[in-house]
This record gives structure tokens, C-alpha cells and sequence, in this order.
């Protein structure tokens, strides 16, 4: 089950992404204060993978993803969402998260990763199309993101999702010295409609929206983003 951190307990989602951090991205990971820093950041918004029985009781709401922001995956049981508290979500409890921010034009990934327990198992692509639709309905135009040139596995998701290469940055990962590809993806909303007889044929917009397939595969791969402090892990 998918959860937006406006549903989850403040102390519980921080918790749970400083855990994953460490698991995840060892001497890499964001510390305490930059993960608090990072969710207070404005125009953020995260998503946290719990299971289908979990839901938080903060404020007497009960952790259910609207339909808006609930993405049904066909490699993970995404729609079984619970109008029935049943349990408390702890720190444990999370199987992974992600987050973009948005800035009233593109969404950027800031943060990606799955819990090794639970990888090869669709959450982090179930966590993907959440960010890419939950964009698509704020209206942002694009979904960039960074990644390094020999990660293989990582570009082969991104391409499936529908990203192209638009870029590249120079030794972007350090100590390393990595270059990274700059990837996007076009979220405009679909327009569906009829064009005004009087629109000149060099008016009428195109349809730039991307066609989003959820895959199933088994792409495991981490990456971190030591220059910005942005880590990336992505497992489907």
C-alpha cells in the first residue's frame, strides 16, 4: 500500500527514511537533519510503501491514499487499500519510499529506495508511477532526474518508464568522478478537445504526453548523488 508522508506521522516517516538511508546507502546517506530538512523543504511530496494491513492513527486519519494518488501496479498489490484501521505504521513498517520537487514547471526526483527485504517485489516501480502521475495532476510539464553513465540497470527502468536523455553532466558523482545523464520525461496532461477554426495549423498544440508502462522486471541498483546529497535507488 502506497502512503503520502501528508497521511503518515512526521516522526515516523523521518525514522523510516533515516533507517533506509543507512540500509540502503551506508556512509552516503542523509543524515537526521537533512532528511527533517528535506520533507520541511517546500513543494515537496513523498510516498512510503507499507503493507496492505498498515495504517497510521495520527490526528484520527487513518493512512489511505486518495484515488487520485494511488497508482494500481500490476506486480504489486497496490489496490487493496484498507478504509479500516487495523494497525499502527512504526518505522519498521515502511518498505520504502520516494520524493520529487516540484517547482511549478518540472518534478525532480530527490530521493528513491526500496528496503533489501522487499526489493524485486514492484514497489519501486508501484513508487514511480505514484510520483509521475502525482505530477501529472499538480500540472508539472517534465520529470527529470540524474543518473550515472554505467548504470545499466537503472537507465534500462528509466527507459522503460518513457525518460530520455536530454544532457550530461561532467563528473557529476564524486569522489568518484562519474559522469551523469541527465533523464527526462514528459508528464503534461493529456489536452483533449477541438481546435478553433481559427487556430492556424502552426497553433495547434502537440500531444507530448508520454506513454507510462509499469513493468515487471527484476532491476535491482543504487546510486548515489554524493555532489547533491540526492540519492537514487531503484528496484522493480
Amino acid at each position: 500500500m502506497l502512503v503520502s508522508f501528508d497521511d503518515l506521522d512526521r516522526e515516523t516517516a523521518v525514522a523510516a527514511m533515516r533507517r533506509l538511508e543507512v540500509e540502503l546507502f551506508g556512509k552516503h546517506a542523509w543524515s537526521e537533519n537533512m532528511i527533517r530538512q528535506e520533507l520541511d523543504a517546500p513543494a515537496r511530496a513523498y510516498v512510503f510503501a507499507v503493507p496492505d494491513n498498515a495504517t497510521d492513527i495520527a490526528g484520527d486519519t487513518a493512512a489511505i491514499s486518495t484515488p487520485v494518488d494511488t497508482v494500481v501496479d500490476t506486480s504489486v498489490n497496490t489496490a487493496s487499500i484498507q478504509e479500516t484501521k487495523t494497525s499502527v505504521i512504526t518505522p519498521d513498517d515502511v518498505q520504502g519510499f520516494a520524493g520529487y520537487w516540484y517547482d511549478g514547471d518540472d518534478a525532480e526526483i530527490m530521493d528513491i529506495g526500496v528496503s533489501a527485504a522487499y526489493q524485486r517485489h514492484g514497489i519501486a516501480a508501484a513508487m514511480m508511477t505514484w510520483m509521475i502521475e502525482r505530477a501529472r495532476t499538480q500540472g508539472a510539464r517534465r520529470m527529470l532526474l540524474e543518473v550515472r553513465v554505467d548504470n545499466t540497470p537503472a537507465l534500462a527502468l528509466y527507459k522503460r518508464f518513457g525518460f530520455t536523455t536530454i544532457g550530461l553532466r561532467k563528473r557529476y558523482y564524486q569522489p568518484e568522478g562519474i559522469d551523469a545523464h541527465v533523464m527526462a520525461l514528459d508528464v503534461k496532461p493529456h489536452v483533449v478537445g477541438f481546435c478553433s477554426a481559427k487556430t492556424t495549423a502552426g497553433a495547434v498544440p502537440k500531444d507530448r504526453d508520454a506513454t507510462i508502462t509499469t513493468i515487471e522486471a527484476t532491476v535491482n541498483d543504487t546510486v548515489s548523488d554524493t555532489a547533491t546529497d540526492t540519492t537514487i535507488e531503484e528496484t522493480i
